[in-house]
């Protein structure tokens, strides 16, 4: 005997595909959280993760500031899904256009969400040498974005500046002046800042981090001088590249510059007394081990990057 038919026939496959598209894109446009941190001054906070199989593109501080006429981003996240919800988020807050997307400096965590923008015929804007190491370094990490978020990574891509700053650049929002400068090599060779004239509110990418061990792709020294510069500027409020938002500019820089002075102060030690990057790598700036999160992952990766040129002083 046959059993009765059912009583509803099932969902072709194509229908289930569309349902589930639409939860997947109905995600991917969550908005961010933010925190108005100064007036029209949003900030959101990443989480502190690294670069492993817990990176999900959202580690670094992004955000945007909204002047009486148009929206400048200041950074975009670390993927286009990010960038999308950063996006969003702007949408919760205004519909004026997004005039400007300004990337701070050259490293995926910061501007892999450019993506998102591309469609608001936005004016991207980066430091001088920012399009050229973005090319240099294109291929490589799109091909790590991939490889760490799988299929997050999708429509993720590198957008080149349209318009770059050498040493200063003013924008107006409409009564709303930001300053742009553009950095010496430090953190990288591309770091760029911004600074909210109505607010005192410094944005300063990854030329500081605070909780979080700084990371070198740059120069070691340069870096220390341009803290030297940093201090001088009067800022009511500083925004990091990754940690919280802070009052105390001086002290979150004073943190910063002494890991960075006894981590070259170490390294240089090491290589007076013969000892090779390995044996550096467990031995430089372990005084400052419980002073930083990652420590354990990102202090060994600047011993590797400033031991070599190190070497030839």
């Amino acid at each position: 005997m046959k059993p009765p038919p059912p009583l509803t026939k099932p969902a072709p496959v194509w229908a289930l595909l569309v349902v589930l598209l639409f939860f997947s894109l109905q995600a991917e446009a969550v908005p961010l959280t933010l925190q108005e941190v100064a007036h029209g001054v949003y900030v959101h906070q990443g989480a502190n993760e690294d670069f492993d199989g817990n990176y999900h593109g959202d580690i670094a501080n992004i955000g945007f500031i909204v002047g009486r006429d148009a929206v400048a981003v200041i950074d975009t996240g670390g993927s286009y899904r990010v960038g999308l919800r950063l996006k969003e988020a702007i949408r919760q807050v205004t519909q004026l256009p997004i005039l400007y997307v300004i990337n701070t400096h050259v490293h995926p965590d910061h501007m892999f969400g450019n993506a998102a923008f591309s469609v608001e015929h936005s004016i991207f804007i980066g430091h001088e040498k920012l399009p050229g190491a973005m090319e240099q370094r294109q291929a490589d990490y799109l091909r790590n974005l991939k490889n760490v978020l799988g299929s997050e990574a999708e429509k993720s891509e590198i957008i080149i500046p349209s318009k770059t700053v050498g040493s200063t650049l003013r924008i107006d929002l409409g009564n709303r002046v930001l300053q742009l400068t553009a950095w010496p090599t430090a953190h990288t060779n591309t770091d760029l800042t911004l600074f909210d004239i109505n607010t005192k509110t410094l944005w300063t990418g990854d030329l500081l981090f605070i909780e979080r061990t700084p990371s070198i792709d740059g120069d070691v020294q340069g870096w220390i001088n341009v803290i030297g510069k940093l201090e001088e500027i009067e800022a009511d409020l500083t925004i990091p590249g990754h940690g919280k938002v802070t009052r105390d500019k001086k002290g979150a820089l004073d943190d910063e510059r002494r890991y960075l002075d006894r981590l070259l102060q170490d390294v240089r030690s090491s290589i007076r007394n013969g000892e090779g990057m390995t044996r550096t790598m467990g031995s430089a700036a372990m005084s400052e081990r419980t002073r930083w999160l990652l420590f354990d992952q990102v202090n060994p990766r600047n011993v590797n990057f400033i031991y070599p040129p190190l070497e030839w002083e």
